[in-house]
């Protein structure tokens, strides 16, 4: 239960408009990292929020592959 608040708290910063397009970006990155069903979800998620900036949807994409790669392995 801890890795999904870790995840929730991840993605909530990932998705705030508040924060810096780096820390966003950073919180995408984190989730990259963490490489399992719930992560993926959360990246696709994030990669199909039209209010985020292109740069960070395609990063939360790129994320997702990666998750993809190391979970099929």
């Amino acid at each position: 239960m801890e890795q999904s608040a870790e995840l929730k708290k991840l993605a909530t910063i990932a998705a705030d408009m508040q924060l810096t397009a780096d820390i966003r970006a950073k919180a995408i990155e984190q989730l990259g990292t963490i490489a399992n069903r719930e992560a993926l979800l959360a990246l696709l998620d994030l990669a199909a929020n039209e209010r985020l900036p292109f740069k960070e949807r395609d990063l939360a994409l790129k994320q997702a592959r990666e998750v993809i790669k190391k979970t099929s392995q």
